[in-house]
């Protein structure tokens, strides 16, 4: 089951960042999984553990351990906007919550199979930018070299990955389909929060070098950062 409902497709060819232009910067965020027990996500993924018996599952604000199952496959732009929130000192609603406003302002859209459409960018940075003092910007063409300049101004970056770069597979089947928060950059790899990341390998600053992220990223994202209050 597929961690983000945007499909993968080939998308743009990027270059990586050339190294020389990239100088170190890991700004200090939180990590959230998308799932309640960060420890359990490998089980879960690799299918050895149902979700439903995820012992933490209340705390993510479902009703039942059915309702978390569903959507905490879906819900990896919700863990990166967790993320972001906690950054920045806001209140961290539970991941439900956020599911339920991002329905409402349009991002999450049911289908009528019974599946979900979204994260659906547009309407997710409108709505962002309505509920907290942030700001959230659309990019549906997202270079690679805009990453570390875009770190470097204070900013966090959602960005559309194949869900495999939790391992860095060699030969991923097509590019996005699964959101990573991008929390810093070296002249050598992208530095990433990773919501459905393996614990202790892929899950915080996990590093994905320059030379391998054109096999992941589908060349789009969100940009956030916040409000100048000035």
């Amino acid at each position: 089951m597929p961690t983000h409902r945007t499909t993968a497709t080939p998308g743009p060819t990027t270059a990586p960042a050339p190294q020389a232009t990239v100088t170190d910067v890991v700004h200090p965020v939180p990590y959230y999984s998308q799932w309640a027990s960060p420890e359990l996500v490998r089980e879960i993924v690799t299918g050895g553990l149902s979700a439903t018996r995820d012992p933490k599952w209340a705390s993510y604000g479902a009703s039942s351990p059915e309702e978390y199952d569903w959507w905490s496959w879906r819900l990896c732009g919700m863990a990166c906007l967790r993320m972001c929130l906690a950054h920045w000192g806001q209140p961290v609603p539970t991941a439900m919550e956020l599911a339920a406003g991002c329905e409402r302002a349009g991002a999450y859209v049911r289908r009528e199979d019974g599946g979900l459409d979204g994260l659906i960018y547009a309407p997710f940075a409108r709505h962002v930018e309505a509920s907290w003092p942030l700001t959230a910007e659309c990019r549906p063409g997202l270079d690679v070299s805009e990453i570390p300049q875009l770190l470097a101004k204070g900013r966090l970056l959602m960005l559309s990955v194949h869900p495999s770069v939790r391992e860095l597979h060699p030969s991923p089947p097509g590019r996005g389909g699964h959101l990573v928060l991008a929390v810093g950059a070296t002249p050598d790899a992208l530095l990433v929060h990773n919501p459905s990341g393996f614990p202790g390998e892929s899950q915080e600053y996990a590093r994905i070098p320059w030379a391998d992220l054109d096999r992941f990223y589908a060349g789009r994202g969100v940009v956030l950062g916040l409000k100048d209050r000035s």
